[in-house]
């Protein structure tokens, strides 16, 4: 069976207290709403939407003392960026599953998770996780709602501005670019990537055209990069949400500096005001 076409489903940012979290968020423009606890009875979270159905989970536990089952060091080290999912509809989790693990792939999975909102709606859905390591640190962690989709990620949720379109980008730290490359490839059939340098990242950058996905190897070794690397393991390092008119974008949010990533237009909110987290802005054709 061929590979599907990568479409972000969701982002999972990771903190101490979901509190603060949604507060960081709220005061740069990007208000989330509060979706309940999992199934786990330890972790809860909030979310962003936006217009292509993507959405910005912030993710912690209920109660400080807990263990998560799922992203503990990220979550208990204010870790931020930590997992990411994809759709595989109209596949079934199970089919794509299958195909992954005839590739080598390890799987776990599919598992049913649900979760209850708010308002006493549960929400259900199927994943599955792949490869080694917490789920979505490297390759997705693939999702198929069983309720319909609008119940997991409420038309309530989405960011009001309209020139911000959803995830358009994952950057996944990486210990060595050139193997993250080559299971990337052989995973999705994609050919070689772009490569590229950004000082401030401290980071070798490899693009796949026309996917969500850039590996980041650091270049120092004592830089940012390296620094989370040694402290979280592979995972997302930053994300970047896609626009489609930077210049209108810019004069609704904080952002700080410009730069060019593969021939877009890149800007970032200031990692200071987003208790270090690594969030920004790619301009989309």
């Amino acid at each position: 069976m061929s590979p599907m076409p990568l479409k972000v489903d969701h982002v999972t940012i990771a903190g101490s207290r979901l509190g603060p979290l949604e507060q960081a968020f709220t005061d740069v423009g990007l208000k989330p709403e509060y979706g309940g606890p999992h199934s786990n009875g330890i972790t809860h979270m909030a979310l962003l939407s936006f217009a292509d159905g993507s959405y910005v989970e912030l993710i912690s536990m209920l109660e400080p003392e807990q263990t998560s089952p799922l992203w503990q060091a990220h979550i208990a080290g204010d870790g931020g960026p930590c997992a990411w999912a994809v759709g595989v509809a109209p596949r079934d989790v199970a089919v794509e599953a299958a195909r992954l693990a005839a590739l080598g792939v390890p799987v776990r999975g599919p598992l049913y998770l649900n979760r209850r909102r708010p308002d006493g709606v549960l929400v259900e859905w199927d994943l599955a996780f792949l490869g080694g390591g917490e789920p979505g640190a490297t390759l997705p962690f693939i999702i198929k709602d069983r309720t319909p989709r609008e119940w997991r990620v409420p038309p309530s949720t989405r960011v009001a501005e309209a020139e911000l379109k959803g995830v358009a980008m994952v950057v996944l730290g990486v210990e060595n670019l050139d193997r993250a490359v080559d299971l990337f490839r052989s995973v999705y059939d994609w050919p070689a990537p772009q490569m590229n340098e950004d000082a401030g990242l401290g980071a070798r950058l490899a693009h796949f055209s026309g996917t969500p996905v850039t590996l980041a190897a650091a270049t120092q070794k004592s830089g940012w990069l390296a620094e989370r690397l040694a402290r979280f393991g592979e995972s997302p390092c930053a994300f970047l949400l896609g626009a489609e008119d930077m210049d209108a974008v810019a004069r609704h949010f904080p952002l700080a500096g410009s730069g060019s990533w593969f021939g877009h237009r890149v800007m970032w909110f200031d990692p200071a005001s987003l208790k270090g987290i690594r969030l920004g802005l790619v301009a989309e054709e």
